[in-house]
């Protein structure tokens, strides 16, 4: 196929998404609700990730120790929740 001319020119389109982001963020705090604790939370999550590694036989926590020093599996504290 020829072309019957040079290309036209870009046409400028943006699309300005922060009134969107303010109305969800705001139906995202609404839904948590006034009683929901950002720092009990994490706590929380922290908790259920030390159970969750709990209790490995032998050839299951050198994995896991492997994985955390290869940077696959964050270690204990993980930087997650606060102390």
């Amino acid at each position: 196929m020829s072309s019957s001319g040079p290309a036209p020119e870009p046409f400028p389109f943006t699309v300005d998404l922060t009134s969107h982001e303010m109305l969800r963020r705001t139906h995202t705090m609404a839904a948590l609700g006034p009683g929901w604790d950002p720092v009990a939370a994490l706590r929380g999550e922290e908790e259920a990730y030390a159970l969750l590694y709990s209790g490995l036989d032998a050839e299951q926590q050198r994995l896991y120790d492997e994985l955390v020093a290869a940077g696959v599996l964050p270690g204990p504290g993980g930087g997650r929740a606060a102390s």
